[in-house]
């Protein structure tokens, strides 16, 4: 297996499972967060939240990136302000973290968001009034009750990331070693003569990284389902 693949083409696998773990990773304490509010509040502009959360699904991914740009470029509100205290994302693989991250965003939401409104609040009631504050109750009550849907939505935000393409060449450009994930790669392999051999590989490694993430999720979450049911 590793003589299958070039030093290249080794390097955009390893740069995808980065970005994509590290999109996950900082995606999932926000996601549980505000699928948790647009399930269990009410506050003023909780449809445009709702909305704002979705819009990534909705724009074209190179729209995203180019606000992104934008936005945390070296000449962005964001990222000028960014860049004096060293931090910058455009054009490194922290970018493609956060383009990734945003793009996969609303399916970590969605599935969490689910889960939570399948819990019976009365479980919840139950437990605040025996004293439990708030956090204890999603702790103890909640957060247990919706793992399944958790991790199904970590899976879906993995996967997500790990396939994003227009965003993320649209924020962090497509350099080898640097910003080069496997979307870009089979990209670029297809741009040259005879890249055709390199670009299947990667198509295959894609495939194969996927698909086990899936079955993963889906075998760990049955596996959830049943202890949390009591099975």
């Amino acid at each position: 297996m590793a003589d299958w693949l070039g030093p290249n083409e080794w390097q955009a696998v390893f740069l995808s499972l980065k970005v994509a773990i590290w999109a996950t990773i900082w995606t999932l304490p926000l996601g549980i967060f505000t699928a948790f509010a647009l399930a269990r509040w009410d506050f003023p502009g909780k449809q445009l939240l709702n909305g704002l959360v979705h819009l990534p699904l909705i724009l074209p991914p190179v729209v995203t990136g180019y606000l992104l740009l934008m936005t945390f470029g070296t000449r962005g509100a964001v990222g000028a302000m960014l860049e004096e205290i060293g931090i910058v994302f455009a054009f490194r693989w922290t970018g493609a973290a956060l383009a990734a991250g945003i793009m996969a965003f609303p399916l970590m939401v969605r599935a969490i968001r689910l889960s939570i409104e399948a819990v019976d609040p009365k479980l919840e009631q139950a437990a605040a009034t025996l004293g439990a504050s708030k956090i204890w109750v999603f702790l103890t009550v909640t957060l247990p009750l919706i793992l399944p849907g958790v991790l199904a939505g970590t899976i879906l935000a993995f996967a997500k990331a790990m396939g994003e393409f227009g965003a993320t060449i649209t924020f962090v450009s497509n350099i080898p070693g640097q910003t080069q994930t496997l979307p870009s790669a089979i990209y670029a392999f297809l741009q040259v003569p005879g890249g055709e051999s390199s670009a299947l590989k990667l198509v295959i490694v894609s495939v194969v990284i996927a698909m086990t993430a899936l079955l993963a999720s889906e075998v760990i979450a049955q596996r959830m389902a049943k202890r949390v049911s009591g099975a």
